[in-house]
């Protein structure tokens, strides 16, 4: 954690969003730490906070935005030529292309909290030409999710990051997902409000 500390004092911001940005393109950098880094030197005077996640965020996306252009235009070549240096070949393509067959778009909403998915999921939703919108507004929510957590993990218990970092990597994704199914289960009932209502009335009078 000390040498990701030095780098923060020597470039400051720029370490966020270069680093952020060379982990969307699946470079080897590690953004979790850094973040949660940046967020715990936020108590300490040398950054600011809102900063600190806004220039993580516009990184994070940036970099996705950029691999998804580039999957777009050169699609499953560039891997077949190029995936060794982005740590991609064909075998983990063929497997991140099943995962968004099995689930849909809304992997991406999710991608954040999966190691070794967020790194590729720009890539493969290029590849497979999905609506450049809604990799945008999944990718957003998600990756605003990802910021905001682990900014806040050292902001708020700074001293103990590298064990919280484990926990929370463990549990984020579960967390994640109760937290977006209850969300929309509460906006299908509100969007159905009058049927589930007259259901739960037929209900009661059938056991009347």
């Amino acid at each position: 954690m000390e040498w990701i500390s030095g780098l923060f004092e020597q470039y400051g911001y720029y370490v966020l969003f270069l680093g952020l940005f060379a982990e969307s393109l699946a470079l080897p950098f590690p953004g979790e730490l850094a973040m949660a880094v940046s967020g715990h030197m936020s108590t300490l005077g040398n950054f600011r906070l809102p900063a600190i996640i806004l220039i993580s965020y516009i990184g994070a996306i940036l970099g996705t935005v950029v691999t998804y252009y580039l999957g777009s235009k050169l699609g499953a070549s560039l891997f077949e030529r190029k995936g060794k240096f982005l740590f991609m070949n064909r075998q983990r393509l063929d497997k991140m292309t099943q995962w968004f067959d099995r689930y849909g778009t809304k992997l991406i909403l999710v991608s954040y909290f999966i190691p070794g998915l967020r790194h590729f999921t720009g890539y493969t939703a290029g590849i497979l030409q999905i609506r450049f919108r809604t990799l945008l507004l999944y990718n957003s929510i998600g990756g605003f999710v990802w910021v905001l957590g682990y900014v806040s993990i050292g902001h708020f218990f700074g001293i103990h990051i590298e064990q919280l970092l484990h926990q929370f990597s463990r549990y984020s994704l579960v967390a994640f997902i109760v937290i977006a199914s209850s969300a929309a289960v509460i906006l299908v009932l509100k969007r159905n409000k009058e049927a589930v209502t007259n259901w739960l009335l037929r209900r009661k009078r059938s056991d009347l």
